[in-house]
């Protein structure tokens, strides 16, 4: 395009506000219209709160564990969830005033409203039109259109929340007291992370799953592990059960599975998958096709089916990450105004779960590597021999290993540790700077290190090819 000067963005989640930085610092004269917040769905009710729910419980889950270091806590520990969810929405609503600071000294404008796309005036190339409350609409003409609304919790029709004992993961932060039974409903990442941190809050949990294992997306050792810790724990793992209705029974909630048995408990948290938030953004109308679940349509510099308008973040459903959304939206303002740009490669996406222990991915792993390309190497590393996981009394988890055979070049790997999230970050890198198994081992580590065991395993792999 070339000559772009005005950049109206809807959503204030990272897809949007990322991309509203970077377009400012470029020069455009840009808009965030915002209808819930900055932050989005990720600071205000999901990864910033929840991921702050988490850190207090992993501080339970280490005075559970403090004996066998030779640490007695004495007098049981008592959990205030009123305190912590405080803490929690504070947090969440710091963060998003931070960023709506860093907007405005960037010289973004935010606009509190509704904003659809429409049909534009003179000679402007797209417009949106901004339904704003408590005044009159704005008709905000642009040169590019990013469109950045990210998703909501799916509901089912016979389990709908009601706030109080039906939940969805939004709604957890308005309790005041801990759930004594609480039933999860659905094992993906969203699921696994609430069921694991009310565990370690005092809360006996229930884990409903539709499938096999834990976490059927997800690299199977790493669920094979987890799984066994829940259980471990005391969690209950109900495996092959869809629930099929949530309903209340006084201060009681029963959810009925397919299979005619029914579960019991205090309160359910429904955590079964979310919807884009695409419908009545004028999509039709403009030519942006979507999928047949509602995500729109995206190539990889982001661009929708119209012309001049782009999507970012949940909206497209190419990868329900902040981290995804941010580089979307940075693709999308780049290529809007001109500049050099590389296209969004998913292969090095690096992801994290945050339950105890954590489980980080990235680049190929057994999953893809096995059906995309089945021509690769292997090393699976138990952390049960490494010297820093024995002193910290950490006997579960691994480092998996993927390389190219021949080239040695680092494919994926996968982490589960404590601060997985941070352990990824050199394989993150070895995936992306296309480094060997021989580089990634000659590098220094500290010892001792749950991170030595990353060359460990590159060490290994170099070895095995050897041989």
């Amino acid at each position: 395009m070339g000559h772009v000067t005005r950049i109206v963005i809807i959503g204030g989640g990272p897809g949007g506000y990322e991309a509203a930085l970077v377009a400012a610092r470029l020069g455009a004269q840009v808009t965030v219209v915002d209808r819930d917040g900055i932050g989005g769905a990720a600071v205000l009710t999901d990864c910033v709160p929840s991921k702050t729910l988490i850190a207090t419980s992993d501080l339970m889950t280490a005075l559970q564990d403090a004996p066998a270091l030779g640490v007695d806590s004495g007098t049981v520990t008592a959990v205030d969830l009123a305190r912590i969810n405080e803490r929690v929405l504070a947090l969440a609503a710091k963060q998003s005033e931070d960023i709506s600071e860093d907007l405005v000294k960037a010289g973004v404008e935010i606009v509190r409203g509704f904003g659809k796309l429409a049909p534009a005036d003179g000679a402007a190339t797209t417009a949106v039109e901004v339904a704003v409350p408590n005044g009159e609409d704005l008709l905000l003409e642009a040169d590019a259109v990013l469109l950045a609304t990210g998703a909501r919790p799916r509901e089912m029709a016979s389990a709908q929340p009601d706030g109080e004992r039906i939940l969805t993961w939004t709604q957890l932060y308005r309790l005041t007291e801990l759930p004594a039974e609480l039933i999860v409903v659905g094992s993906g990442v969203t699921g696994a992370e609430f069921a694991g941190a009310y565990q370690a809050l005092g809360s006996q949990v229930t884990l409903v799953s539709s499938r096999d294992r834990v976490l059927p997306g997800e690299d199977q050792d790493a669920a094979q592990v987890l799984e066994e810790v829940f259980q471990r724990r005391g969690m209950r793992v109900l495996g092959r059960s869809r629930a099929a209705s949530a309903v209340r029974e006084g201060d009681r909630v029963v959810v009925t599975l397919e299979d005619g048995r029914s579960v019991t408990g205090t309160h359910v948290l429904m955590a079964v998958g979310s919807l884009p938030n695409t419908e009545g953004l004028g999509l039709p109308e403009a030519g942006v096709q979507t999928t047949p679940s509602g995500h729109i349509l995206v190539d990889r510099v982001s661009r929708t089916t119209a012309s001049n308008v782009y999507a970012a973040g949940d909206c497209t459903g190419l990868l329900a990450l902040a981290s995804v959304a941010a580089m979307q939206g940075r693709i999308a303002v780049y290529h809007a105004l001109g500049e050099a740009v590389w296209p969004i490669n998913l292969k090095r996406v690096s992801a994290n779960i945050f339950t105890s222990p954590e489980i980080a991915t990235v680049g190929r792993t057994t999953f893809n590597a096995e059906s995309e390309d089945p021509r690769f190497d292997v090393v699976k590393l138990p952390l049960a021999t490494n010297p820093r996981a024995k002193m910290i009394g950490f006997t579960d988890g691994f480092v998996k290993l993927y390389a190219r055979p021949g080239s040695g070049t680092v494919l994926g790997g996968v982490v589960v540790a404590p601060r997985a999230s941070e352990l990824i970050h050199s394989l993150s890198m070895a995936v992306d700077l296309h480094l060997t198994v021989d580089q990634v081992a000659s590098v220094f580590t500290v010892y001792p290190s749950l991170s030595g065991s990353i060359a460990e395993a590159a060490r290994r792999l170099h070895s095995d090819h050897e041989d």
